[in-house]
This record gives C-alpha cells, structure tokens and sequence, in this order.
C-alpha cells in the first residue's frame, strides 16, 4: 500500500550527493531498498490504478527499467558520480519503448518534484513522423490548441530545439513553430511538501495528468504511425 514518499528517501539521496559511489551505495543497500524502492513500486502500482480511468493499457511495471530508472548513470559519460541523486518514474501507453511513447513521468530530488506528460525527446524516427503527422493542418491546430490550453493552467512546455526551419516543412503554415520542437511535453514544479509525504500525492499527479490527457492522447496517436524501436540506442 503506498503510503506517500518517506523524508528518508529525500535525506538518503541528499548522502548520495555527497558519497557518490557505487561501494557507498552497496553498503546501503538495505536502506535503499526499504526508503527508495519500496516506496516507488507501490507509488507505480497505486498510480497505475488510477491512470487506467484514463488508459486502460497503461504500462505501469513497478520494475527497474520499465515503470523504474536505474539508479546508476551510464558508466560512459559519468565516472566522478555514478549514482543518480534524482529519482525517475513512467507509465506509458503503448508497445513501443517507454522513451518514445506517450508517457506520464514523474522525478524527484531532495528540492523538486517534477510531473509531465509527453515524450521528453524525439529521437530520429519519431521526430521525422512527427513533422510529416503535423504537416496536416488540423493536428497542427488540434496540438497548438491543447498546448495553449494548458499554459492558460499554468504548466509550462519546453522551449524549441531547432533555430533553422526544416527543408521539407512551410514556414508560411499556421503555427509552424511547432516543426522546430524537438520534443512534446508539459510540465510543472513543485517542493516535495506534505503532500509528497502522504497518499495524496497519487490524488494530485492524477489530477495534473488528467488536465494534460489530451496532449497525451494526441502523441499517442503520433506514436501509432512510427516505429522507434531502431532508434533507442542510438
């Protein structure tokens, strides 16, 4: 049963900070399986519950590398800080991978909490099909007016990756700022407050993730005319 997110587990990543190494976190072990682990599981098995109103073959897997990220960074680009000091949660919607499907995630960390719904990055595949998929005027508009009703409530949407417009797109065409984005997401923030430390956490994401279904359900149709799998360890 989950019962909100422990302070211990924010006080055991804030020791991580400064005892980042894989011998520190073999020595803890115990502790980060009783105060990380546990709590996260039941938080995907709770949350999935709930994310089934909404998608009733939503992927919620309490397991690492699925609904879980691994604690440890990839050892090619992190040798000084092994460790993650931040915390990683999805669900998603679809049989492709978890990354390039549309996804309710959630991160955390000893000053933030951090809840979106989208896809974070467009790898190659999917970003080419995106381009063609809003090259039809009405899901260009359909997506330019779901991501201006959800900043008129306050989320935010990431900023435009790409400065050049791309040869095959029309600069011309009604909301074509849209071609330059490199990922579709919205977002919010907040300090991990009682909330976080109780079951009404699951009450409050839900009620963020349901403000955002809509983008949800558009990118999940994107994600049904491209195949991304070639893409994921690229």
């Amino acid at each position: 049963m989950f019962n909100g997110f422990p302070k211990e587990g924010l006080e055991f990543l804030s020791k991580i900070i400064v005892n980042n190494s894989k011998e520190w976190l073999d020595a803890n072990r115990e502790e980060y399986e009783k105060v990380i682990v546990a709590p996260n599981k039941s938080y995907v098995e709770e949350m999935g519950e709930h994310l089934q109103i909404l998608v009733p073959t939503i992927n919620a897997i309490p397991k690492t590398n699925k609904s879980l990220f691994r604690i440890y960074r990839d050892a090619r680009f992190h040798l000084a800080d092994p460790i993650k000091t931040r915390i990683g949660i999805i669900l998603w919607q679809g049989s492709g991978h978890r990354m390039q499907s549309s996804s309710f995630y959630m991160h955390y960390d000893p000053q933030e909490v951090f809840v979106a719904t989208g896809i974070r990055n467009f790898k190659p595949t999917l970003l080419k099909t995106y381009r063609e998929h809003i090259q039809n005027k009405e899901r260009r508009t359909e997506l330019h007016a779901i991501l201006e009703n959800l900043k008129t409530k306050g989320y935010m949407l990431p900023e435009p990756k790409y400065k050049r417009m791309p040869r095959e797109c029309n600069a011309e065409d009604s909301n074509s700022y849209l071609y330059l984005m490199g990922a579709i997401y919205a977002y919010t923030t907040f300090p991990p407050d009682r909330t976080f430390h109780s079951e009404a956490i699951i009450e409050k994401n839900f009620k963020i993730y349901e403000d955002m279904f809509a983008l949800q359900q558009w990118l999940y149709e994107l994600t049904l005319h491209c195949d991304t799998e070639a893409d994921v360890y690229r």
